[in-house]
């Protein structure tokens, strides 16, 4: 800012009262503000992005097959994933502002820091006892766990960003923000790499309860050197304790007192509204990329996983080339340089696609015939994918009058009300075997081929035809965007050999080098417009608009979802990142910060 380091609030105070209104930042407290960073990282990576949206596909359709029925309405798994995650960030949206003029005026943002790491932490470490419910509510279990684990983080989250303004001075404020940004991609890397040794090399149905509770503890465990080593900012003239109905009463006022000084704090307000659209679409991307790319593309859980590696080791170092861009070019130009990224990302996104089948070994089901006997091998990656449990479904039915007359369907679970079906095929390492079907004449043998057609499966006669179900990942067409990434999968992908898992990989590398530049950026712009004597409200507001458009974002993916399909859910996510980057144009950074200095004074008793 503009103002001396050091001014007393009126003339003639004694220097002992005066204030800092612009502090250099202090190296421990700097490192202190980045682990809190690292330790929540485990979260957002581990469990939001890499492990739990597989897991929780896969118990849904354990429970429910591809569908379930939530009212009146018919919902995938995906739609359901984004209610939840909209409703979770709505609630925490809703009590931000409050929280934040409280802490303003008392010193308690390092204590509801705490708080709030609890019940986030506590929330992770629950979902590890899914496995010991019912089958058919372990998926509710882990929606419910993570809504609160959610409500944890984003609430911390208010409190966290309000240090900020107090870690240093304006100009080092792109330099923290982004420095935070690239501990906690390096900090959740690391533990997904180590998850990701598990995955791959270790077998038993503890491992993904493991990775919830140890994400847990990475994530409690490195709060505690930011409760150790950042302070309490000072507060001037703190004021005394209330209690709730008064605390509720003084809080309301102060709002709705912030919200008719518009006026005084014009740019803020036009890039609060700005950043409510552009991060919409990133964090809603980051959210339910895991989802979208287990449901509709076909990842699997290994190739999600090192794609979330890459773009953790990737986003460090970004991180810290945006900080130097913005030295250069000034932290507004830096980050519209990174929204652009986000909107061409977003729409090439709507392009991939699995490539069509070409071998017989490509085929989820293979049967061929040999000395006039046929014999079935299911593909490796059907290890553990259940077929059907919903009682009376389509796919349940077609599991018990179908495959399971063939062999290639047995019995898993049997329930009082319901019956899991899973793949026959596989011996006691998990390993696909060949089984003998014996003598089916053609029409048998047609018939089994014709029963795919209506599923979300895939198989292959040695020597004949293939058939694709209308819902597995590979079929294109049914879609109203579907015409993308069918012309870009002719044209591109598949003359390009590209797998799926390779598009995803590269969508995940570019991520990488845009999410640290961007949050960075977003947040230590809005730290440079912000008074410090009132950051907890301010970011409070900036953590309402926030989480509000988490909610927003979700919700949005999830009705263009249920109404349309997917990838006019992308596409709408798209449109909000578009939006706020054109937005950034009225933003006028100067004049922001002139405002900021003015409020600092005058709640100081400074005359300018």
């Amino acid at each position: 800012m503009l103002i001396p380091l050091y001014i007393a609030a009126k003339v003639g105070e004694d220097v002992s009262e005066t204030v800092e209104l612009d502090k250099e930042s202090d190296p421990q407290a700097v490192r202190g503000y980045a682990f809190y960073d690292w330790g929540k990282s485990a979260f957002e990576t581990s469990v939001t992005v890499a492990v739990l949206p597989a897991w929780y596909a896969y118990l849904f359709l354990e429970a429910n097959g591809l569908t379930t029925e939530i009212g009146l309405i018919e919902m995938t798994g995906d739609a359901v994933w984004s209610f939840s995650v909209a409703i979770g960030t709505l609630m925490v949206a809703l009590v931000s502002p409050s929280l934040g003029v409280i802490a303003d005026r008392r010193r308690i943002k390092m204590w509801w820091l705490r708080i709030l790491t609890y019940v986030g932490a506590g929330g992770t470490f629950l979902l590890a006892l899914a496995p010991l419910l019912p089958v058919d509510n372990q998926w509710l279990w882990l929606m419910v766990c993570f809504m609160f684990a959610n409500i944890g983080l984003n609430g911390a989250g208010v409190f966290y960003n309000a240090l900020l303004p107090h870690m240093g001075k304006d100009d080092e404020m792109d330099r923290i923000s982004n420095l935070a940004f690239a501990y906690g991609y390096m900090g959740g890397g690391i533990l997904l790499v180590i998850h990701l040794v598990m995955v791959l090399s270790l077998s038993g149905d503890w491992i993904i309860p493991f990775v919830m509770a140890s994400s847990a503890a990475w994530w409690y465990g490195f709060a505690l050197l930011t409760f150790k080593w950042v302070p309490e900012p000072p507060i001037k003239d703190e004021m005394p304790a209330l209690g709730f109905t008064e605390s509720a009463k003084m809080a309301l006022q102060e709002i709705k007192k912030t919200i008719s000084e518009v006026h005084k704090f014009r740019t803020l307000f036009i890039y609060m509204l700005a950043y409510f659209f552009f991060i919409d679409g990133i964090n809603s991307v980051t959210a339910l990329g895991g989802i979208f790319g287990t449901t509709v593309l076909g990842i699997t859980t290994v190739d999600l996983i090192i794609t979330i590696v890459i773009i953790q080791f990737v986003g460090a170092p970004s991180a810290i080339w945006f900080t130097r861009l913005a030295k250069r070019v000034g932290t507004k130009s830096a980050l519209n340089v990174a929204l652009v990224g986000w909107v061409v990302l977003c729409f090439a996104a709507l392009s991939f696609a699995p490539l069509e089948y070409t071998e017989h070994s490509e085929y989820q089901i293979q049967i061929e015939q040999t000395d006039g006997e046929w014999h079935y091998t299911p593909h490796a990656n059907l290890y553990g994918s259940p077929i059907a449990i919903e009682e009376g479904g389509d796919e349940q039915l077609w599991a018990a009058d179908t495959l399971s007359t063939y062999g290639i369907a047995i019995i898993d679970e049997d329930y009082e009300d319901s019956v899991i079906y899973k793949w026959a095929g596989f011996n006691e390492d998990d390993e696909p075997v060949s089984l003998n079907l014996g003598a089916l004449d053609a029409d048998s043998v047609q018939a089994l081929m014709s029963s795919f057609e209506e599923t979300r499966f895939s198989i292959s006669e040695n020597g004949g035809s293939g058939v694709v179900g209308i819902d597995h990942p590979t079929n294109l067409g049914d879609g109203k965007l579907d015409f993308i990434p069918k012309a870009v999968r002719s044209n591109v992908w598949e003359p390009l050999g590209l797998s799926v898992g390779l598009q995803f990989l590269i969508l995940g590398g570019s991520m990488g080098t845009l999410l640290g530049g961007s949050q960075g950026l977003a947040r230590s712009l809005f730290g440079q417009m912000v008074p410090e004597s009132r950051s907890a409200e301010f970011f409070g507001f900036f953590g309402f608009f926030g989480k509000v458009a988490a909610f927003i974002g979700p919700l949005l993916y999830g009705l263009m979802t249920v109404m349309f399909d997917s990838r006019v859910g992308i596409l709408s996510i798209a449109m909000l990142i578009l939006i706020g980057a054109v937005m950034m144009r009225w933003v006028d950074v100067d004049a922001g910060r002139k405002d900021a200095m003015e409020e600092d004074a005058r709640n100081r008793g400074i005359d300018l």
